[in-house]
C-alpha cells in the first residue's frame, strides 16, 4: 500500500512538471487591424495600425513570463496593408506617451532580461525547498524559455505585403505608473510606401481600447 501511494505521488509530480515545462509561447492570431478598437486608419494609403494591450490576466496568460510583475506592459501591435503595394517598416520608431506627458520607447530584450532575472525577496535567493521539483533555469539566471519567448513575441516585421497583416509585441516599462493606459497614446513614425516616402505618423489612443472593455 505504501509503495502504491509513493508511486501515485511520483506520477502526479512528474505530470505536473511535464505540463509546466511543456508550456510554450504561441503568437496570438492577428486579425485585420481595422477590427480592433484602438487603431489609426490612413484611408488614402490604405494602411491601418492597431494596438491590443495584454494588460489583463486572462490575456497575459499567453506568456510564460509574468511581465506585469516586472512592470512591463505588452502591447500587441498590428499593421494591416489593404493597398496594392508593399509598405516598409524598416525605419519605424515607436513611442508610448503617458497622460503625465512622460514618454518611453519599447524596452530592449536586454532591458527585459535584466529585470526579470533580478530576483527580489528571500535575500536575493530562491527558497531551498519546493512542494514539487521545478524546471531548472537556463544559464545566467534567465528563466527557462524566456529568451525563446521574447524572440518569438517581439515585433520584428520589416515590411507588410499588399493585402496582408503583420503583428508582434512591444514591451513598455510602466514602473511607477498607476493605470498606465489611461490617457496614453502610441505614436509610430517611419512607415514608408513602396517609393520610400514616409506616411503621416500613426497615433493610437489607448482610451479607445479602455472604452471597449467592460471590465475597465
Amino acid at each position: 500500500m505504501h509503495r502504491r501511494i509513493v508511486l501515485s505521488i511520483a506520477i502526479v509530480i512528474a505530470c505536473a512538471v511535464l505540463l509546466w515545462s511543456a508550456k510554450e509561447f504561441q503568437m496570438p492570431r492577428a486579425n485585420n487591424a481595422r477590427s480592433y478598437p484602438a487603431r489609426d486608419e490612413h484611408p488614402r494609403e490604405k494602411v491601418t495600425i492597431a494596438v491590443d494591450p495584454y494588460d489583463m490576466p486572462d490575456k497575459a496568460a499567453v506568456f510564460t513570463v509574468r511581465y506585469a510583475e516586472h512592470e512591463f506592459l505588452p502591447l500587441y501591435v498590428i499593421v494591416t496593408n489593404d493597398g496594392d503595394q508593399p509598405v516598409s517598416l524598416t525605419n519605424i520608431k515607436t513611442q508610448l506617451n503617458f497622460r503625465d506627458r512622460s514618454k518611453v520607447a519599447p524596452a530592449t530584450q536586454d532591458d527585459i532580461l535584466r529585470r526579470i532575472t533580478n530576483v527580489k525577496g528571500h535575500g536575493g535567493e530562491l527558497p531551498k525547498t519546493y512542494p514539487i521539483p521545478l524546471p531548472k533555469k537556463s544559464k545566467g539566471g534567465i528563466p527557462k524559455g524566456a529568451l525563446d519567448e521574447l524572440d518569438q513575441a517581439t515585433f520584428k516585421a520589416k515590411a507588410v505585403e499588399p493585402h496582408s497583416t503583420q503583428a508582434g509585441f512591444m514591451f513598455f516599462d510602466v514602473s511607477g505608473l498607476e493605470n498606465p493606459l489611461a490617457g496614453a497614446t502610441l505614436y509610430i513614425t517611419g512607415v514608408r510606401d513602396n517609393g520610400g516616402h514616409d506616411l503621416m505618423y500613426f497615433e493610437v489612443p489607448m482610451e479607445k481600447y479602455l472604452a471597449a472593455q467592460p471590465s475597465h
